[in-house]
């Protein structure tokens, strides 16, 4: 991870006493060298990136940084210290951007529609140029949206799951949101890293498409998260313009097809499963807060 004044872990604190966590930058090619020539991993997992979409048009350049010459900075390393090392790359749904075809599919051809998915495109061929000039062991999953209670705030799912939560407790009166008809293929982020991992372990290299299959809008988690508490979202949803993207991606849904069939793999929740998974472990949380409490302990 990279060094800095406050640690931010939350999302692995209860595996601290189980992994150990050493310092790199994906802007800075001397520690990832370092880093692999330390550690001699089997197995590479790049999930680092600047991933929250909508921040990628305010920061393009540093995005393409982090997500497209850090990928470079990674696979050099790699090269330099160990070539046999297996190396997994995280690519995106957000590739497909203006689709060509629906369902997307390995060689459903790439249509970007933000600096964030243009980055990733980048991320994604640098890995197969890397893979076929070097013969590195180097794979690529386009995973679809994979969400869970770990989600950052920022993202949609969780924005939508705290809110409701908040506004079951008390704590929010309303919830703003952007556009409501975007459609997105959602899955619960254990699965697809089950892919991960099972990419991997292949005999040889090669990307994989990750999704369910199944494409939901923005108004349909709206009410499936207000639903878990019994509340009617009509009452409590707002929509903002400013929240709307200057290039939408209206449509996304992944067809799987060739990582069932080679992989062996399936999700194993399903789209309302993971909204109340998700809606569950905010209501916990936010119950749990001090703030909360009392407000409770006052009605």
């Amino acid at each position: 991870m990279r060094r800095s004044s406050a640690p931010n872990v939350w999302r692995i604190q209860h595996l601290l006493d189980r992994i150990t966590i050493k310092p790199a930058d994906l802007l800075d090619q001397l520690s990832l060298i370092r880093l692999v020539d330390e550690v001699r991993p089997h197995e590479f997992y790049n999930l680092a990136a600047m991933s929250f979409v909508p921040a990628s048009w305010d920061q393009p350049m540093l995005t393409g940084e982090f997500n497209a010459q850090g990928v470079t900075r990674v696979l050099e390393a790699i090269r330099q210290v160990d070539p046999s090392i297996r190396l997994y790359q995280a690519s995106s749904s957000e590739m497909f951007g203006k689709v060509r075809e629906t369902p997307q599919t390995e060689l459903t051809p790439f249509y970007p529609r933000s600096p964030y998915g243009v980055s990733k495109v980048f991320a994604h061929y640098i890995t197969v140029n890397y893979r076929e000039s070097y013969n590195m062991f180097a794979v690529s999953g386009m995973l679809f949206n994979h969400e869970s209670p770990r989600r950052g705030l920022e993202f949609v799912t969780r924005k939508v799951t705290d809110g409701v939560a908040r506004i079951k407790l008390g704590l929010q009166d309303s919830l703003s949101l952007g556009n409501l008809d975007a459609h997105r293929d959602w899955g619960f982020a254990g699965d697809y890293v089950r892919a991960m991992w099972l990419m991997v372990q292949q005999e040889r290299p090669d990307d994989y498409v990750i999704a369910t299959g199944i494409s939901h809008s923005v108004r349909d988690l709206v009410e499936v998260a207000f639903a878990r508490v019994g509340l009617d979202w009509h009452k409590y949803v707002k929509v903002d313009p400013h929240l709307i993207r200057p290039a939408e991606v209206e449509h996304l849904i992944g067809d799987s097809t060739k990582a069932r069939l080679q992989l062996g793999w399936q999700p194993s929740v399903d789209f309302a499963g993971l909204v109340h998974m998700m809606v569950d472990a905010d209501l916990e949380r936010v119950a749990a807060a001090p703030r909360a409490l009392d407000r409770l302990s006052a009605l």
